[in-house]
């Protein structure tokens, strides 16, 4: 029997990609509310407690209120917005991120979707600090470069805009105030005492992503080196569909020094790269801020949920 799926915010960047992504499967049924009725609290309603699956791609407010109006508990929900990433009611959405985490997404009612940032700084950070390498109190900082969709409507549109001078479009650092929306997930799902320092930066390519961590190797709890949490994080993400660890020789062979951002784009994955020297190492994370960053995180959480293969649609 089919599940019913109900993309509430269908029109936005990461609505439209999950959208689109689901109206092809065959195991699903896509219930869409009539776009001169999206405003109508009891139509919304209507939907929000008929349909098997919801999802809330919509502004934090927004998001709390739809998960307000759902009364029936049967309907389980995910939600790609920052509103629930760290409350404890709500499990976080990156499947692969300790071993437990695949089992709590699917008996979850609730399940919220990662930020990209955050994915690409845990995915990193969290197997280090659980296994003590990285001590809990560790200074971290971090800094990324994304594509620009991934500040919604209004920056694609400031990006794509014919009259833009190409010059101030080639790279934009924001969130200088240092209170980036991603820092509480960051914190607590990194395990660390205190949110890092992150600084991102909008690159001119509509998506992909980069997160950087870098290492002192002697701030370490066991002083390791690079070579050995490479090795450590290729043994705790083995046999993940969807994360690559890069070895040694792969990561050498980038020879020109030049990292894309944009060789994840259109999927699921994310790779990983550990670039060391005797006393520094930098994690490196590569993901499309669209696919693992959003609307594919979405899926396979959904997929998880309702008991489908992990990789369906994705």
């Amino acid at each position: 029997m089919k599940k019913t799926v109900f993309v509430d915010g269908q029109h936005g960047t990461t609505g439209l990609k999950i959208h689109d992504r689901l109206k092809v499967r065959e195991d699903l049924e896509i219930v869409e509310i009539p776009v001169e009725s999206k405003k109508d609290t009891k139509s919304k309603s209507k939907i929000l407690n008929e349909v098997d699956i919801v999802f809330l791609c919509l502004p934090d407010d927004a998001a709390k209120e739809s998960v307000s109006l759902i009364r029936n508990e049967k309907v389980r929900v995910l939600d790609p917005s920052t509103a629930h990433r760290t409350s404890p009611e709500w499990e976080y959405g990156i499947p692969e991120l300790n071993p437990g985490q695949r089992a709590k997404i699917k008996a979850s009612k609730r399940v919220s979707v990662p930020g990209c940032y955050a994915t690409g700084f845990n995915m990193c950070v969290h197997p280090l600090t659980a296994a003590g390498i990285i001590p809990r109190d560790y200074p971290i900082s971090s800094y990324a470069i994304t594509g620009y969709s991934g500040g919604g409507k209004q920056m694609i549109a400031s990006f794509e805009n014919e009259g833009r001078n190409p010059d101030e479009i080639a790279s934009r650092p924001k969130n200088l105030d240092l209170c980036h929306k991603h820092l509480p997930e960051m914190q607590k799902y990194g395990l660390l005492e205190r949110p890092p320092i992150f600084t991102p930066i909008v690159g001119n390519f509509y998506n992909g992503l980069l997160v950087f961590t870098p290492l002192y190797s002697h701030l370490l709890a066991q002083a390791k080196q690079g070579d050995e949490i490479r090795s450590f994080l290729e043994e705790y993400y083995y046999g993940e569909q969807f994360v690559r660890v890069f070895s040694q020789s792969e990561t050498e062979a980038i020879g020109d020094g030049f990292l894309s951002p944009t060789a994840c784009n259109e999927t699921n994955n994310i790779d990983v790269f550990v670039f060391a020297r005797t006393d520094h190492t930098l994690l490196v994370a590569r993901l499309d801020n669209l696919g693992k960053g959003a609307s594919g995180a979405a899926i396979q959480n959904m997929n998880l949920m309702i008991g489908a293969p992990e990789d369906r649609g994705l």
